[in-house]
């Protein structure tokens, strides 16, 4: 009877822990969903950001932009292999979010890009951002930050799990 208690505990305790990464913010016909972002090494100089959004409207939007004041610059990129390469880039015209559609910004994918870090981000806590959408306009998310090298919002790890904080973004 006593194994059943602490089971039932442990599992109230992880729903609990995963309903709070689980915020989900509303902007237009779109939702965004389990925002977040990983820990940083004290020094580091970038971080990556993540979201999933879903367009409940019938009508196409696209995220054109990013701002938060924990970094000196904020940009929508893009990262992928192209002839064995791994390469990152801006995102110049935003990402679209097809009308009854997800699109996953996720590690190894299309992110949101902390350039200049004015302060590591610091597992347990929250990095706010301001992401811009077309139609939609601006909404104010909270990203959850999760472990160093997490590949998932709960701090899942992969192997090739991307740290930004030690890639080149070059000057732009």
């Amino acid at each position: 009877m006593k194994i059943w208690k602490t089971v039932a505990a442990a599992a109230a305790l992880s729903l609990v822990s995963l309903s709070a990464l689980a915020s989900d913010y509303k902007v237009g016909e779109l939702t965004l969903t389990q925002p977040w972002t990983r820990a940083t090494p004290p020094k580091a100089k970038a971080g990556g950001g993540f979201v999933e959004i879903i367009n409940n409207g019938t009508d196409a939007d696209r995220l054109i932009g990013a701002s938060s004041d924990v970094a000196a610059k904020v940009e929508i990129h893009e990262m992928a292999v192209t002839d064995g390469v791994m390469k990152m880039r801006k995102m110049e015209n935003g990402v679209e979010i097809p009308a009854g559609e997800t699109v996953a910004l996720q590690p190894g994918g299309f992110h949101i890009m902390f350039m200049g870090l004015k302060q590591p981000f610091e597992e347990g806590s929250s990095i706010p951002v301001v992401l811009t959408f077309e139609k939609a306009g601006d909404v104010a998310v909270e990203l959850a930050v999760s472990k160093m090298g997490a590949k998932t919002p709960n701090g899942g790890a992969e192997r090739g799990a991307m740290d930004h904080s030690k890639m080149d973004h070059g000057k732009n």
